[in-house]
């Protein structure tokens, strides 16, 4: 039997060698890696997915006082399928979304794309506007309603001065909730005005310099150029915004009084989970109001994300 050459052996030896070296190096890498993201990760499980966990659990039993509580299994969902209450805050937060989502973005992008213009002074109506997002949602809700007070308020002040005898703002069912939204929109615009800055700053000039010698006009080029581009940005948005308004509850909170009539046409689906979990100490049940808002979010999230295949542009 002929003999293999010695230097073939060598070659295999060495081939053997580098690639234990490589596996050796590449677990070590693997071991660093997620020894630098445990922190966040230990972090997400305790603050976010072990929440999730308990209140999944925790929707199907009843609380008794002392913090005790007993497996009731479906009873709490079948509650949710008889509970009128759970019905009319879907129906405030469904109108609250309608209005504050598309109009917030619609505004936003207004915004953002004025303000990216060379105009004076655009540092500083840019810092203005972003003002309220770093403003302590309680603060914006008191200020918003000493602005609506009927008796004193700034709105009625003005409207008298034209002869109208101004409404009750926050406390007339028919249009409190309404005055919650305008607080929504305008205390929203500064945070997606500057999501969509980033986005017009990263659309290349040289689409607009083309528009521009084939002579088109500044709507045709916001619709045509503008729009397209951004709108995986507007996608973006369109999600955190849907999200963030099934969520409301501070401005409710704030602003419309514990006994005041308006409370049953503005109080949302949080608001319903805060009164059950923290006054009416039925966390049971208000646990299972968690489970279903977590379940309509992802729906309408899964459906935003199908749809988005139809309209946003990523080239």
């Amino acid at each position: 039997m002929k003999e293999l050459p010695l230097n073939v052996e060598v070659k295999t030896d060495n081939k053997i060698k580098v690639s234990t070296f490589a596996k050796t190096r590449k677990r070590s890498d693997y071991f660093w890696a997620y020894l630098m993201i445990a922190p966040t990760m230990l972090g997400l499980f305790i603050f976010y997915l072990w929440p999730i966990i308990q209140t999944f659990y925790f929707s199907f039993t009843e609380w008794g006082a002392f913090g005790q509580f007993e497996w009731t299994g479906l009873d709490n969902y079948k509650r949710l399928l008889e509970d009128t209450n759970l019905l009319k805050s879907f129906k405030n937060t469904g109108i609250y979304i309608i209005f504050t989502v598309p109009i917030g973005i619609f505004l936003s992008i207004l915004v953002a794309v004025l303000l990216n213009q060379n105009i004076k002074g655009k540092s500083v109506y840019r810092t203005l506007y972003f003002l309220p997002v770093i403003t302590m949602p309680a603060a914006i809700a008191m200020v918003w309603k000493w602005l609506y007070n009927s008796d004193y308020g700034l709105l009625n002040y003005l409207l008298s001065l034209i002869g109208i005898n101004g409404p009750q703002w926050v406390s007339d069912p028919k249009i409190a909730l309404y005055s919650i939204i305008v607080v929504a929109i305008w205390s929203g615009i500064g945070y997606n005005m500057v999501i969509f800055l980033s986005g017009l700053q990263g659309i290349p000039k040289t689409y607009y310099e083309a528009a521009e010698i084939d002579g088109a006009s500044p709507i045709r080029v916001f619709f045509k150029i503008t729009l397209p581009l951004l709108s995986p940005i507007i996608f973006f948005v369109s999600i955190m915004s849907f999200i963030g308004a099934f969520q409301v509850f501070d401005l409710i909170f704030m602003m419309i009084g514990k006994s005041s009539t308006a409370l049953e046409n503005t109080q949302s689906i949080v608001y319903l989970f805060y009164q059950h979990a923290f006054v009416l100490n039925d966390k049971g049940y208000a646990a299972a109001i968690a489970v279903l808002l977590l379940i309509v979010i992802l729906i309408i999230t899964a459906i935003q994300m199908v749809l988005q295949k139809k309209w946003v542009h990523y080239d």
